[in-house]
């Protein structure tokens, strides 16, 4: 391989049934700058059917170029269909670095493109930068479990390939009048297609994305059952705010996994971050670290969680949490 050949910044842009995934217009963002570091085109790589009236959207987040690959077997996920499509083109054009996002699908296309491209992949980062005189991508995790943060170089194969969480980057606007769109071909046979999908059946369930959230009432193991919980949801509810929990919480079947903040979760940053009963473990703090304001709340005044929150009260939540619920009426009562 002649590392020399491979040039460039990729994003996976992914979509589903037509709506562009936040996280792609993301990585746009954060690929824009290390393209721009680079002297680099950052190019977008948009997959499915009927789908080429998205690529505007990806050139006002940051896109020099978008490829376009259209074809009926796309319409859908498939792990062998998109990493046919992605691994022929990287295979022809020789991309230096490929992005894509942590989602269930990025999780499961990821790697084997990575397997097939014989080449390096770092999961879940939380922080990009690149070399420019090597080129080589700096890509950063918590690891060890989560007891440090570790930078991951490939420096012998290309594309050098990362997945990030939605949440970790900013999007970016651009103007799009420069922006290349091309429609690619797409070679697929039956034979590469081993599994099809014959029907989508949607769960209906309200869930909120706690990564948009202003206002987040996080609970821990020390809330201390699930009852508890509603005093949470009772104060999210006086704030404006919604309910989230640390991994613990979501063992313990306290909250749904879909309000999981931290490494194995969601990453966030409101505007407003309480902490309740969260001891504040790396992994933990690695989903929530860029709040805006962090609010803890715990019995231990050493607990870790205490050393990154803005403000630390050190209490009982089942004392405390009521408290807060009766000055947050009185403030809105008196608006």
């Amino acid at each position: 391989m002649n590392i020399t050949d491979y040039k460039g910044v990729w994003v996976f842009a992914e979509q589903r049934e037509g709506q562009l995934q936040k996280v792609s217009l993301e990585l746009l963002g954060e690929g824009r700058r290390v393209a721009d570091k680079l002297g680099v085109k950052l190019t977008a790589l948009l997959l499915g059917h009927n789908v080429e009236g998205l690529a505007k959207t990806l050139g006002e987040h940051g896109a020099d170029e978008v490829l376009v690959a259209d074809d009926k077997n796309l319409e859908h996920y498939t792990t062998d269909a998109y990493t046919k499509v992605i691994c022929d083109l990287a295979n022809e054009r020789k991309p230096g670095i490929l992005f894509v996002g942590a989602t269930f699908i990025g999780r499961d296309l990821g790697p084997r493109i990575a397997a097939r491209l014989t080449t390096g992949l770092t999961a879940d980062c939380t922080s990009i930068d690149v070399e420019v005189e090597t080129g080589d991508l700096l890509a950063t995790r918590p690891a060890f479990g989560g007891n440090l943060m570790a930078t991951i170089v490939c420096p012998e194969h290309r594309p050098q390939m990362a997945t990030v969480r939605p949440g970790v980057f900013e999007k970016v606007n651009t103007d799009a009048s420069n922006c290349k769109i091309e429609k690619v071909e797409v070679k697929l046979a039956d034979s590469d297609i081993r599994t099809k999908v014959l029907e989508i059946i949607k769960e209906k369930k309200d869930i909120v994305d706690i990564s948009e959230a202003n206002i987040i009432v996080s609970g821990g193991r020390g809330v201390g059952c699930k009852e508890n919980f509603a005093l949470l949801q009772e104060l999210a509810d006086a704030l404006g705010g919604v309910v989230a929990g640390s991994r613990a919480a979501v063992e313990k079947g306290w909250v749904e996994n879909a309000y999981q903040v931290g490494q194995t979760g969601k990453t966030v940053k409101p505007t407003i971050y309480i902490a309740c009963g969260i001891s504040g473990a790396i992994q933990h703090v690695a989903g929530m670290q860029d709040s805006e304001l962090i609010i803890a709340i715990n019995k231990d005044e050493t607990a870790p969680i205490m050393q990154v929150a803005d403000y630390g009260i050190v209490g009982d939540v089942k004392k405390v949490i009521p408290e807060l619920i009766a000055q947050a009426k009185e403030m809105k009562a008196a608006e």
